[in-house]
Parts: C-alpha cells; structure tokens; sequence
C-alpha cells in the first residue's frame, strides 16, 4: 500500500479567497477548487496540451481549460458523458481543525489515451529524384457562381501552367475562396505553447479545410508562389486569414526549436488598382521569412497603375494583353525553382541546426508554482 503525505495548505477562509489555484506539491502540479460547499484537487495540467486548469471558468462541475476548451470534473478528473475515459489526476483533500490538507500521491492517477496522431505529424519523405513541386496560393475573394477577373491569378495560373509544361514540375493550385475555414482563435496571446502544430482548430474541427495549406506548405511543395491583390494598400482579406493561422508554424521555433519548413523557395505576385507593392511585398517577405522560406533575386512581380487609377476594367485589359507580364511570372518561378534546384544540391550542408542569436534569441522561462510544506 502506497502511503500518502498529507500537505497543509491553508485555513479554509484562505483557500475560499484564493481558488481555484494551484500548488506543487512533491512534483504534482495540483489545482485546488471551492464547488458546491467543499474543497477539490485535481492535476493541474490538461491532458491536451498541458494548459493550466486553474485558470480555467467553471460550467457546472466541470473546469473547461482556457487553452483549448477541454472539460474536467473538479471532483472525478473525468470529462463529461459521452467523453472518452481520460482524466486529470485526482487527490484527497481534508478539511481539519488547523487547515486544509492534500495528499500525494493522487488518490486516482490521470489516465492517458492513445490517439491516431494528425496527418500533419506524420513523416512525409519525398522520393529522391522527383520533380520540383510548385504550390500556387491565391488570396484573391471573390463569388465563384459569379466569377470575374483577376490579374493576380491570371498570372498565377500562367506561372504554374509554366512550371508544369516548360520546368517539367509537379504543381498544385489552392484558392483560398474555395476553403472552408475559422479565423485564427489567438490562442497565442494565452500562453506560447498553447499554439500549438497542428493548429488547435484543425484538430478539434473534422470540417477545418485550410489542412491543404498546411499539408502544401510543410510537407509538399518545394516552391510556393503567393498571389495577392493589393486592397487599401494591403494584402488581401483572405491573405491575412490564412496568415493569421500559419502562427502556428512559426510558433514551433519560439516554444521548442522546431523548424518545420526549411529548405523551401517562396517568391509572389502582386497585382492591384493602387499603389504601395512594395510595402505589400516587404511585409510578405518578413513573414515568409519568419516561416523558414527562402527567396531567389528578385522574389516578386507587380502591376499596379497607380492611386488615381480608378478604371478597373483599363487595368484588366492591360493585364490581359500584357505579354511582359506573362513574360515576367514565367521568369519568376523559372528564378524560384533554379534557387530550390541550388538548395536541393546541397541540403546536407544546408541541413544546420539553428541559431537563434540574433533572431528572437531569447527562450522561454517556465515559472514554477507556489512551493509549500509538506507535513507527514
């Protein structure tokens, strides 16, 4: 028989005040709750992704984790009917003359079940000699029973029919309108790590379809071309969607030193009716950047006439007849895949471990909770 060591923890007027909260206890991180009348200690720490219980709000019994909405009864560790049979640690707690006290270990261990691990976390090896791979990205919204011209994806469709017919790649073409997906949660302005890869959304939401941008840019293309319009300055609506939810990427260098792209080519084509293509661009190559891609010379095309151009119709017959246009996208994944065909010659020499002098090299500090005495 396991004997127990019983922790006191403070006077119940104390504890009333301060839950839910949490303590160590041994090496238990131990979140303590005040419902219905008395006093509960379950496992800090979400089965999921490990976010804080204890500062979770409470629906009924049940403590719902504020990284991702995962739900614990704070007096069986158990989800609610119909869950799975996981559950968070449970310990015992007594109420006497001089205290409240916690016993460890836990009186009912967590239990932890296996799960089919995400696509996205699977190996993804490419066949040695294969074709370049070229991913087309268009960013551009529109009504597709009702479809009108875009300069931007006309000229992506030229760059990746190109790639196909004359550089002899594999292409794959994603219309960001045509996808079914959330807006990203902010996860990240909870806690670091509960950003997680894959995106928290993806895996709880069966219907998430932005899975094809993430399956394209991690584990298929070599080269990716973005095209956006320019609107009020900017990229377009659906450029910044699909930015916001590649923080998940990113993330993984901040919160482990996980680069899960590396040795990939990205360059863009931004067309519009307004100016300012080379803040557009400038922000773009900052975030790509920050994704792990790499950028031949020159790493985008653009075509704007200007802030006064307000005759969209001339500007679309311009794009239409523009045979320099064509000329220049062609060029333009021409220069992307010759830089991957660079890279791929010498992807052992390129394959490094990261320094992060210089680039957010600071690391994240994990505080500790509050240590108590422990009494026998």
């Amino acid at each position: 028989m396991v004997s127990k060591t019983w922790h006191l923890i403070g006077s119940p007027d104390e504890l009333r005040a301060r839950a839910p909260f949490s303590v160590e206890l041994e090496g238990h991180s131990v979140a303590v709750f005040h419902h219905g009348g008395r006093f509960t200690a379950i496992g800090n720490r979400c089965n999921h992704k490990g976010g804080p219980l204890c500062d979770g709000r409470m629906r009924d019994e049940y403590v719902v984790c504020p990284w991702h909405a995962w739900e614990y009864s704070v007096f069986t560790g158990k989800g609610p009917e119909g869950y799975d049979e996981e559950q968070v640690p449970v310990f015992s707690v007594e109420e006497r003359a001089d205290g409240v006290y916690i016993a460890t270990p836990p009186a009912m261990p967590g239990r932890l079940l296996a799960h089919k691990p995400s696509h996205l976390l699977e190996e993804h090896p490419r066949e040695p000699g294969a074709p370049p791979r070229v991913l087309g990205i268009s960013t551009t919204a529109m009504d597709d029973a009702n479809p009108r011209y875009s300069t931007s994806d006309a000229l992506l469709d030229h760059a990746l029919a190109y790639a196909k017919d004359a550089l002899g790649c594999d292409i794959q073409h994603v219309a960001l309108r045509q996808l079914a997906f959330k807006p990203c949660e902010g996860n990240y302005s909870k806690h670091a790590s509960a950003c997680t890869w894959p995106c928290a959304i993806t895996e709880r939401d069966a219907d998430d379809q932005l899975i094809a941008v993430y399956e394209g840019l991690v584990h298929w293309c070599d080269v990716v071309l973005i095209a956006s319009p320019i609107r009020w300055g900017n990229a377009s609506a659906l450029y910044y969607k699909m930015a916001e939810r590649l923080n998940c990427v990113q993330n993984q260098v901040t919160i482990g030193d996980r680069v899960l792209i590396a040795n990939k080519v990205a360059s863009f084509i931004i067309t519009g009716g307004q100016d300012n293509v080379q803040g557009v661009a400038g922000e773009m190559l900052s975030f790509w950047a920050e994704l792990g891609f790499v950028f031949p010379q020159f790493p985008f095309i653009a075509h704007t006439r200007g802030w006064d151009a307000e005759d969209m119709d001339v500007n679309v017959r311009l794009v239409k007849a523009s045979t320099a246009l064509r000329e220049a996208s062609a060029e333009l994944v021409t220069r992307a895949v010759n830089q991957w065909r660079v890279i791929d010659a010498h992807r052992d020499m390129l394959l490094q471990p990261m320094e992060r002098t210089g680039r957010k090299a600071q690391r994240l500090s994990h505080h500790g909770d509050v240590q108590v005495q422990a009494h026998d």
